[in-house]
């Protein structure tokens, strides 16, 4: 294994064309100088490291991976692509569909050294913060799809990412293109055994072109050891339109930053998310819609339950440009408080420079509620079994919006688990 250093980031380079060994030797110097983050920051809030970077090191080889996938596996048994990354490395790649770059980063810079530049380029700056710029640093590999202009391809493509080593950190790059009226889904998922102490730190790039829809759904299942600190950057041109869900269920810290760039007229974006969170996890997710063009479209629509003593943390941030006017653009978070030791944090802004727009959000949390489970109890149900069938119906609104439906049926049934198994135990 790799200390987090210079001489690891060079390895992790290899044979990096010009343009990305610049961009790791800045980002390397980005390392060396930003702080671990800290709950004085408005933006780290709530959340309190007990780690630091360099207690972790990179592989030389990725570990075994887990072949079973239980449950996504069988909702996609048709798939325009799949590749596996485990601890940040590629180990397969099958791509079915030959109109589409699909596959490692590494083996297609080999090829297409200039291809990825300008995706790569507009992803998450290096200086955001120490963990963006340790991704930019140490990141050896990673998945990229490009969809030429003009296709369409309907099955989607598979990602999976592991990680199986403890005491390992991982830098997963995942580019996704849309290039000018092409049409693609992607699905992600993350998993780590429960006694896998890892870091792993994935970087989304999403580039959605003039007139093209992509459709991402990404399951986060890390097991209870596993801290994940996640930045997703997307960009949307003219008329162009992503749908992106995300389910967050794993990780004794699992956060999420995302920022969505309108920049073309008449872009949209729709982002939906159903988080559950129990024992003393914490699930994080800060979010930025950035409306720049004209007649631009957002909504942001959350659902999450806590248990036990985990807390989860919802930042939204609406940011309108003076220049893009009649945008609409809505958030909503709503939460479960299901024990008294669990929390939530929710805290919806708005930043509107124009004056020809329809804005709005909406926040709430609080208990199951005692009419709805008393209605139930009086047609005959239990009460263990009327909770279940209540927090089975709060998230139903949000999974029935995911861009792959049949993953939405394999969160609920790991939601739904999830929950009986604290009634089980007592602890609910």
């Amino acid at each position: 294994m790799k200390t987090l250093d210079a001489q690891a980031s060079a390895t992790a380079g290899g044979a990096d064309p010009g343009w990305l060994a610049a961009r790791r030797k800045t980002a390397l110097d980005y390392y060396d100088k930003l702080d671990m983050p800290s709950d004085r920051e408005e933006v780290w809030r709530y959340v309190d490291f007990d780690f630091a970077l360099d207690d972790f090191n990179l592989v030389d080889a990725p570990g075994e991976a887990h072949e079973v996938d239980t449950g996504i596996a069988a909702a996609l048994p048709e798939t325009a692509g799949s590749m596996r990354l485990v601890d940040g490395l590629t180990t397969e790649v099958h791509n079915a569909d030959a109109r589409a770059t699909f596959g490692s980063l590494r083996a297609l810079l080999a090829e297409h050294a200039d291809l990825f530049e300008p995706y790569v380029a507009r992803g998450t700056p290096s200086d955001l913060n120490k963990f963006a710029a340790a991704h930019t640093a140490f990141s050896g590999d990673g998945a990229v799809l490009v969809v030429p202009a003009g296709i369409a391809i309907e099955e989607p493509f598979f990602i999976d990412v592991q990680a199986t080593t403890s005491g390992t950190a991982s830098f997963p790059l995942i580019t996704l293109v849309a290039e000018q009226s092409s049409q693609a889904s992607v699905v992600i998922r993350y998993r780590s055994d429960d006694d896998v102490n890892a870091l792993v730190v994935p970087n989304l790039e999403l580039c959605v072109g003039d007139n093209s829809h992509l459709k991402v759904t990404v399951v986060q299942h890390w097991g209870g050891a596993t801290t994940s600190v996640s930045h997703l950057r997307a960009v949307v041109g003219r008329d162009g339109t992503l749908h992106l869900g995300e389910a967050g269920l794993g990780g004794a810290l699992s956060r999420l930053q995302l920022q969505i760039d309108l920049e073309g007229d008449g872009s949209s974006a729709n982002v939906v998310g159903a988080y559950f969170g129990d024992e003393t996890q914490t699930l994080d997710y800060r979010y930025t819609m950035h409306h720049q063009g004209l007649n631009t479209d957002s909504d942001m629509f959350l659902k999450g339950a806590v248990q036990d003593d985990a807390l989860s943390i919802f930042t939204g941030m609406i940011r309108i440009d003076e220049e893009a006017q009649k945008t609409n653009a809505f958030q909503t978070n709503r939460n479960l408080i299901l024990s008294d030791g669990a929390s939530a944090q929710s805290v919806p802004n708005l930043e509107i420079l124009a004056n020809d727009v329809r804005c709005g959000h909406g926040s709430t949390m609080g208990p199951l509620d005692d009419e709805q489970r008393y209605y139930l109890m009086s047609r005959g149900l239990d009460e263990p079994r009327s909770n279940r069938l209540l927090v089975h119906g709060f998230f139903n609104e949000a999974l029935a919006r995911f861009p792959e439906p049949a993953i939405a049926g394999v969160v609920t049934s790991w939601i739904d688990a999830k929950y009986r198994a604290a009634q089980e135990a007592g602890r609910v």
